[in-house]
């Protein structure tokens, strides 16, 4: 038989006055065709019907005289484009009940929340079934195996009072392309075992959080927006589970993501902006993993975890936030990798009382304060990490062992790094560097030691060591110090073997009154003097050289030119004569698994691919690096295949000129071959002329290995090649990190993918000069200036992340600006375009500053009137 369709309206024969009538008359699976109008009726479905208005969407309007409009009590149920409006926004304006099932289709639910119940004591296995957003749950909407089932689609919800939507008992619920406005209270709320999926779900202006999870319930969103939550945009509590796949949460009141008690929060893609609070905060035992995530502009922290809180944080922006970026309290553990934490207002990140931070292949730049600061009991282990500027860069001042393993600290306005009293600090392959007083500090009682790397060009002297602290250092180098090299304070001691001390304006070793230090296989190179002593010193050489240096002390330092065979330098790795070898740093591989537990999901060929097709301009070099992925399938086909791969050089020679994009297409090459199984981690090692070419005979070799060595399975980045091999220049050390950098080639041909880049004519100069890179190098892509509409549309990417806009006349007004731009040596593409936008912003502001009470809108419009002008122009 066919569907029964019943008629409800005010005149027609057979025609039933009410929509209580047509239901009482309704068998099941009947369907309700509603007129147009305005009926005030309490309705309960006790039987599988449809009820959908005679004509379009939005004309049948179900008023409740008093208490619940719609109660459903059978499963199998569908509402469509109806209107339903509550008598009390505090009150139900639908509830289905305990094994109903419920879909609202393109509907209007006004003045109440909706509930969905279930029962009470439904076992806790829910936890443990996994459900994704493929879950259709139609099958349990017509029979439901549990609690109350509800299918939201094309809904739209507002002015309620308390919460919006309440799921409880074991009810489950999905919510797609709908939305929870105007509430005065909570957006959603999900309790005891049940189960919400949303995907395009969005929640805006609610005086509570925009969603709610607490007891043994589970959430999964996707492509969710929660806007102006007046608390929090999530709290999890309990025992809940959520799970945010590409959400968006802006301008909560307080934490844009807060989960407490034994919660387990997992965010992937998610974008956190403008939290009253911090973005993210997880306390109690809770648990929070976060990948590929953007937390930017946040009052507080970007991530706080206290308590026994765990966080795990990986391939993640953290930036402007108003406290430190990353902060860890109490018994909390931290683990960051692939992060950058960037500008915020306090320490980059911070781990005090008894926390743990692993932090792994990380930048951590631009903080106010320390880049990193570690105190209490709290203990720090960082790998290949970076820490760019800051007050201090890295300050540990805990009494719980501290390690750093091939980092770089640069760029700190005072010290790089400082080590407290009583601290206990292993620096392994680590360089400080560009610092603007001493590199590395040691305070009294703390012990250091330090395995190769070193300190470079900075303002103070390379190492200061406190009364009482006693280092060991072993195969570093001090170059270019401002002051002493090492400076050994009064009382000091300690151990320096085979180091190198070089170009420093004051005496390279400076010993204080009672230090007792002691040297042994170590030089001094280019210094007005090697050794100076404050009475009572007491220091112990053994078979050290000065070489180069007219103020050699002789009863410390043998003087080079007396003690030949100590130069050129040995090799790293290799005894000099009558010394000990010093041992060569082994390259660390950055894996996720040695942090405790699983890596996260990796990148997808596709995901990286949409990624590159996104960037601006670039047209042939898209087309290269897609005809280059397309060959690397085929390779890898081969030789799971059995087959032998064909003869393929993935070493790459990038030419343009400045700003076109060849930093940012060399980073994503690494990911892609990272994703096609190529590369171990695909990661970034970027250096030029300065940190392959040393200034000596015998540095060059070990500083070119080093970098290389960085960069093992990943992409070593070498820009301004060209400046390797001097036009004209014919001994030259840059030859010999050109031939070491061949042999390297050669040797780790699988591990690691080196692209050079320069100017085109520059870059033909450079292959050319030995004959070992032209083979190498066989491919070359060719980054073309960008276009005048491509730098506008640069202009208004930068502009979109700062939440500016530009108006149709300034759009105009900018392409003309470009396109009228001299195109000589000091333009810079994509660096001028971010430049010009700049300029804009700060012209933009110096307007605003003369209005006296500037409206929203004028604070975001950039005008024709912000533009700079040319050089020259009118």
């Amino acid at each position: 038989m066919g569907t029964v369709t019943i008629h409800v309206g005010p005149r027609g024969r057979g025609t039933h006055r009410d929509i209580g009538a047509a239901l009482a008359a309704a068998p099941a699976g009947a369907e309700i065709r509603i007129a147009p109008g305005e009926y005030a009726e309490n309705l309960r479905l006790e039987r599988r019907v449809v009820l959908r208005p005679d004509n379009t969407a939005g004309t049948v309007v179900l008023r409740a005289p008093a208490g619940v409009a719609l109660t459903v009590a059978a499963p199998g149920c569908l509402v469509r484009g109806l209107v339903l409006r509550g008598a009390d926004p505090a009150e139900p304006v639908v509830r289905v009940e305990d094994a109903a099932g419920l879909t609202l289709d393109a509907c209007e639910l006004e003045r109440g929340r909706v509930d969905v119940l279930g029962s009470a004591a439904a076992s806790g296995n829910a936890r443990n079934t996994l459900l994704t957003l493929a879950d259709p749950l139609e099958a349990e909407l017509a029979d439901p195996t549990g609690g109350g089932v509800l299918l939201l689609r094309r809904t739209r919800l507002r002015g309620a009072r308390h919460a919006a939507l309440v799921l409880a008992g074991d009810a489950r619920a999905r919510a797609e392309d709908t939305l929870l406005e105007t509430i005065d209270g909570v957006g959603v709320v999900v309790s005891g075992h049940a189960v919400l999926l949303a995907d395009r779900l969005r929640v805006r202006d609610t005086s509570g959080s925009a969603l709610r999870v607490r007891g043994d319930a589970r959430l999964l969103a996707q492509d969710t927006t929660l806007d102006g939550a007046g608390r929090n945009g999530v709290l999890v509590e309990e025992r809940g589970e959520v799970r945010l796949d590409d959400c968006r949460v802006r301008a909560a009141g307080r934490a844009g993501v807060h989960a407490e008690h034994e919660a387990r929060v997992h965010l992937t893609d998610c974008r956190i902006t403008d939290a009253g609070g911090s973005a993210v905060a997880v306390g109690g035992a809770a648990r929070l993993t976060a990948h590929g995530c953007r937390f930017a502009d946040p009052a507080g922290n970007g991530v706080l975890a206290l308590g026994d809180a765990e966080v795990t944080v990986t391939a993640s922006l953290v930036t402007r936030s108003g406290f430190t970026a990353v902060h860890l309290d109490g018994n909390a553990q931290g683990r960051i990798g692939g992060c950058r934490l960037e500008g915020s207002a306090e320490h980059g990140l911070a781990v005090v009382a008894s926390a743990r931070a692993e932090v792994v292949d990380t930048t951590v730049s631009g903080a106010t304060m320390c880049g990193v600061q570690v105190a209490d009991a709290a203990a720090v282990s960082m790998l290949a990490t970076r820490v760019e500027g800051g007050e201090t860069g890295v300050r540990l001042r805990s009494s719980a062992p501290a390690e750093l393993r091939e980092c770089v600290v640069s760029g700190a306005r005072r010290t790089g790094v400082e080590i407290g009293p009583d601290a206990h600090v292993t620096l392994s392959a680590t360089r400080v560097a560009k610092t603007g007083s001493a590199g590395v500090s040691v305070d009294s009682g703390a012990r250091l030691r330090m395995d190769g790397g070193g300190v470079f060009a900075v303002g103070g002297s390379g190492l200061v060591v406190g009364r009482g602290a006693e280092p060991t250092l072993r195969g570093i180098r001090v170059d270019g110090t401002a002051k002493n090299g090492i400076l050994f304070g009064e009382g000091a001691r300690g151990v320096v073997e085979h180091s190198d001390l070089s170009a420093c304006a004051y005496p390279a070793l400076h010993i204080g009154h009672d230090a007792e230090p002691r040297f042994v296989g170590c030089r001094v190179f280019d210094c007005a003097q090697d050794v100076a002593h404050a009475e009572g010193a007491r220091p112990v050489f053994e078979e050290c050289v000065s070489i180069r240096v007219p103020a050699a002390s002789p009863a410390t330092l043998s003087q080079g030119s007396a003690r030949a065979p100590r130069e050129p330098a040995a090799p790293v790795g290799v005894a000099p004569a009558g010394g000990r070898p010093v041992p060569a740093a082994a390259p660390v591989s950055v894996d996720l698994a040695e942090l405790g537990e699983a890596p996260p999901p990796p990148e997808t060929l596709e995901d990286l691919l949409a990624e590159l097709a996104e960037l601006v301009g670039l047209g042939g070099v898209k087309r290269d690096v897609g005809g280059m992925v397309k060959l690397m399938q085929t390779v890898r086909m081969r030789q799971e295949a059995g087959l032998p791969a064909p003869p393929l050089s993935r070493h790459l020679v990038f030419a343009g000129n400045p700003g076109t994009g060849k930093t940012t297409i060399a980073r994503l090459y690494g990911r892609l071959l990272k994703a096609l199984g190529l590369l171990e981690r695909g990661h970034l090692v970027e250096v030029d002329r300065s940190a392959l070419v040393g200034e000596y005979v015998g540095h060059t070799g070990p500083k070119t290995t080093e970098s290389f060595n960085r960069a093992r399975g990943g992409v070593l980045f070498i820009d301004e090649a060209y400046a390797l091999v001097p036009a004209g220049v014919a001994n030259d050390f840059g030859g010999e990190a050109v031939a070491t950098l061949v042999k390297l080639m050669e040797d780790h041909r699988d591990e690691v993918v080196v692209i050079v880049a320069g100017y085109p004519g520059e870059m033909e100069r450079f292959l050319a000069s030995n004959p070992g890179l032209s083979s190498r190098f066989s491919r070359t892509l060719l980054f073309d200036d960008y276009s005048a509409d491509d730098l506008v549309r640069i202009v208004e990417h930068h502009a979109g992340r700062h939440r500016y806009e530009l108006d149709a006349p300034a759009r105009k007004a900018l392409g003309e600006l470009f396109a009228a731009m001299p195109r000589g040596a000091q333009f810079g593409n994509g660096r001028t375009a971010r430049q010009v936008f700049q300029q804009m912003t700060e012209r933009q502001a110096m307007r605003m500053a003369e209005i006296d009470t500037p409206d929203a809108r004028q604070l975001v419009v950039l005008d024709e009137i912000d533009l700079p002008r040319l050089v020259g122009s009118d």
